[in-house]
């Protein structure tokens, strides 16, 4: 079965005569499926391919919006050389050199890296506590990912996180698909697709994306753009596709669509 809907069709079709097209992708769960390490993560062929295409084309450019800082975003990704590039949950941002743009790096201060160190501690004492349950280091964050912790002690977990990290200056925690993060960065995904549509100087965004953390980017579309939700849950965006499977699809057809 085709999972482009009637309706997705004609929305796509709009794309055709829109002068600067930005398609921004989430990677995990979107352009990549969900895997158990973070590291072993890669983008299906097939949607690789069509996003080399896409950031080929004239008029049209692409972005990888990610809550992954960049340097782990690029080694999985291996985006193409004219995408931007958004970690970090909209904190971390880079573009080619072509679109003169202000990049925003990670520099933290005293009273960010003591409460990251402090956040780092309690978690992995509950991971340490939680069989299944492992962690993941980022610049501004530290991640508790429970996806192969039994559903008991995920939920105890992720219960526990939440409660002692609660109140803790300079930290905010975020929730994901069976994932917990601290940060010591305020950031969201719509800031950053907002600077990607600025940026670009795009008249129409796609923005694909699967987890809670997209819904800031769904949130910030502007009549004509396109929201598509990858997998079930409540959104805000206005189409849905089962799966990172589907997306090729997508892609294809808005590559289509642009190269008329």
């Amino acid at each position: 079965m085709d999972p482009i809907t009637p309706d997705l069709a004609d929305a796509i079709e709009s794309l055709v005569d829109t002068p600067i097209l930005l398609v921004a992708l989430d990677f995990d769960g979107t352009l990549a499926p969900l895997v158990d390490r973070p590291e072993d993560a890669r983008p299906l062929p097939a949607a690789s391919e069509a996003l080399a295409e896409l950031a080929s084309l004239e008029n049209t450019v692409t972005a990888l919006i990610s809550g992954r800082d960049l340097a782990s975003l690029r080694a999985v990704a291996e985006p193409p050389e004219r995408t931007l590039l958004v970690g970090s949950h909209g904190t971390e941002r880079w573009a080619p050199a072509a679109f003169d743009a202000q990049d925003e790096h990670i520099d933290l201060s005293t009273a960010q890296t003591t409460a990251l160190a402090t956040a780092t501690r309690i978690l992995e004492t509950i991971s340490a506590a939680n069989p299944g349950t492992t962690l993941e280091y980022k610049p501004a964050s530290i991640v508790l990912h429970v996806r192969q912790a039994s559903p008991a002690i995920a939920t105890a977990a992720l219960h526990a996180a939440r409660q002692e990290l609660d109140g803790i200056e300079h930290l905010q925690t975020l929730d994901g698909k069976a994932v917990l993060e601290a940060s010591v960065l305020e950031g969201t995904k719509g800031e950053g697709l907002n600077w990607l549509r600025e940026v670009a100087d795009a008249t129409t965004v796609v923005f694909v994306g699967d987890d809670i953390t997209d819904e800031d980017a769904f949130a910030v579309l502007r009549p004509g753009d396109i929201g598509v939700k990858i997998g079930s849950g409540k959104t805000l965006a206005q189409f849905r596709l089962n799966g990172p499977g589907e997306l090729p699809a997508l892609m294809q057809s808005i590559l289509n669509m642009r190269s008329l």
